[in-house]
């Protein structure tokens, strides 16, 4: 995890850990036959660290507010993607490790998405939802959340005006403008 903090996933390399670990060069492979071994261990540990921040932000979340929570989720996504493009990067891009190989990574990011859907689907049988296409809902979510951290990670926020200090509480902000945009407005009262 810290090779991929300090150097993307690019600088995840057998022979640098074990020099980190103080063991000999073939110790590791005794644990990691491969370096696709070792990235998968590297994605099932950021995957749970990033699961580990949704479920505690989900902990403050509104009881009976589905979109309440779906915000909880969303924000804390893009508090984590932002705090560890690394290790974002290497859960989100089928480039450095076979995820279908990978069940803890697949599996883990399965329920995370279900999250996301089973939290939406609540807010539209709850009435919460202006739109009446939930499916499209949901993707519309995925994409947005996930968009954002790939523009925070690619460096395109600056073309958009977003300097560095501004990013997390613009992410807060789109999120927030999502569910204004998809929420059913409150009943005038009478």
């Amino acid at each position: 995890m810290q090779l991929v903090g300090e150097g993307g996933p690019e600088a995840v390399r057998v022979r640098e850990a074990a020099r980190r670990a103080a063991v000999s060069p073939g110790a590791p492979f005794r644990h990691f036959p491969s370096r696709d071994a070792l990235m998968n261990a590297v994605a099932d540990e950021a995957q749970r660290c990033f699961r580990a921040e949704i479920e505690a932000a989900l902990v403050d979340a509104p009881p009976g507010d589905p979109l309440g929570r779906f915000r909880c989720h969303g924000i804390s996504y893009l508090r984590w993607a932002m705090k560890n493009p690394t290790h974002f990067e290497i859960i989100s891009s089928r480039r450095f490790f076979d995820h279908d190989r990978s069940a803890g990574v697949s599996s883990d990011n399965a329920q995370l998405i279900g999250l996301t859907e089973r939290t939406l689907a609540e807010a539209f049988s709850a009435g919460q939802l202006a739109a009446h296409d939930l499916k499209q809902v949901q993707i519309a979510a995925c994409a947005l959340v996930y968009g954002f951290a790939r523009m925070h990670i690619d460096g395109h926020l600056p073309r958009g005006g977003v300097i560095e200090a501004e990013a997390e509480q613009m992410a807060a902000d789109i999120v927030d403008l999502f569910i204004a945009g998809i929420a059913r407005p409150p009943a005038a009262k009478v």
